[in-house]
């Protein structure tokens, strides 16, 4: 037969269970900031131009998805990209284009800073070709799509609105960093990686060349 003593220790024993679950859901819907080793890269063009491309200051925070389903992942990345050339090209300047490459249920890992996409032969030394300019991207199992980090809006020369995502730079450095960009990915339901590349190209009175490096992947969960 139950009393009052007995419904209290019932009560109090409910507030702990439920304390318990909400500790338990709130330590497993936390934020998981992961810190990513960056990396340099230094090539030296047909004319003698030196080429250094360092990606510094990188990380990423995974967040649970905002879907509350396994196809979603959401996280945030920084970093910082920079450039340096010397030797007889070194006040040409050039562009820079940061961004990163997502894969779902694919090996991104390629072979080093100077790899790619597994199958993708656009991304071998020029990571500008077919990438868009936002990170909210939706993968199937076996794919894999890139964005720029840069989308700077601007007129063309007939006043009309077009998208640049580059940063020029002239004279023997430039860099771009971005904080907190957003990489939202659906439809997933395997794991899935990304990798951040900066890919630089430089062009002197005697020779246009691209340069790119990779950064480590890490995973979305």
């Amino acid at each position: 037969m139950f009393n009052r003593n007995n419904l209290a220790r019932l009560g109090r024993g409910a507030v702990a269970s439920l304390a318990i679950g909400l500790l338990a859901t709130a330590t497993a819907a936390a934020d998981t900031f992961v810190p990513l080793p960056g990396g340099e890269l230094t090539e030296t063009l047909s004319d003698g131009t030196v080429v250094t491309v360092r990606l510094t200051g990188e990380s990423a925070t995974i967040s649970p998805s905002l879907g509350s389903t396994p196809v979603h992942r959401n996280a945030w990345v920084s970093g910082s990209a920079q450039v340096e050339v010397s030797g007889a090209g070194a006040e040409a300047g050039g562009i820079v284009i940061p961004g990163y490459v997502v894969g779902c249920q694919v090996n991104i890992a390629g072979g080093g800073v100077g790899g790619g996409v597994d199958g993708a032969s656009d991304w071998e030394g020029n990571a500008a070709a077919g990438a868009g300019a936002s990170g909210e991207l939706s993968l199937g199992p076996g794919q894999a799509k890139s964005f720029y980090i840069l989308d700077r809006e601007r007129a063309d020369d007939f006043g009309n609105e077009s998208h640049k995502v580059y940063n020029v730079f002239s004279g023997g450095s430039g860099s771009v960093t971005w904080a907190d960009q957003t990489i939202g990915l659906s439809g997933c339901g395997g794991y899935a990686q990304a990798r951040a590349f900066v890919s630089v190209e430089i062009v002197t009175d005697r020779v246009t060349s691209w340069v790119t490096l990779w950064g480590q992947p890490f995973s979305l969960g």
